[in-house]
């Protein structure tokens, strides 16, 4: 889950747009409009959708030569949500995000490759540390219409992880929750 923030770090860079200023430039993502979502399997029956309310990041990208210089991107652990208190209290506990152990999820920017639009990272989840890769999309790079003045970069990120590869298997034996969590994350970040 951790990953899908990273992941959108790191998207920005994937679309040949140009910005008023040469060479790289350091975005912030706009906390008002940045979206974590996710799917995972709930016994067959249907994918529960989920999402986490808090998360941060910047990142250091040239639009001029579509170069990721750096990224990252934390996500609080507690503020996942499925509209469900007691299904989203189970989920804070050490059966899956241990959020009191465990209090971030985050994502650091490795690799970007444009022409793929396969943005490589390391996902930092319970505490352990893999390597994880995302499509991701640069929608549009722009001055903002309205509320603020800076240019501003829109991004989408989509991928899948497997969360007992960090440790997370609670129910996937039974059968009860899906192993492949699929990430959906959207986002806008303004230029400093």
């Amino acid at each position: 889950m951790r990953t899908l923030i990273s992941a959108l770090a790191v998207g920005i860079l994937s679309s040949g747009v140009h910005s008023a200023k040469a060479g790289p430039e350091r975005f912030e993502i706009d906390a008002d409009h940045f979206s974590v979502g996710f799917l995972v399997d709930h016994i067959g029956y249907a994918q529960q959708l989920g999402q986490f309310l808090e998360g941060e990041g910047a990142f250091v990208y040239d639009p001029d030569t579509n170069e990721l210089i750096s990224g990252e991107v934390r996500v609080q652990a507690d503020s996942v949500f499925t509209n469900h208190r007691r299904r989203d209290g189970h989920l804070r506990n050490d059966d899956f995000l241990d959020a009191r152990r465990f209090d971030e999820i985050r994502f650091v920017a490795t690799d970007w490759q444009p022409e793929s639009q396969t943005l490589a990272g390391e996902l930092t989840l319970l505490g352990q540390t893999h390597p994880v890769e995302f499509e991701a999309t640069v929608n549009k790079l722009a001055d903002y219409p309205f509320g603020h003045e800076q240019p501003t970069l829109g991004v989408s990120v989509r991928g899948a992880i497997d969360r007992s590869r960090w440790g997370m298997t609670y129910g996937i034996d039974q059968g009860m929750v899906g192993d492949e969590v699929t990430l959906m994350i959207e986002l806008e970040a303004i230029q400093d």
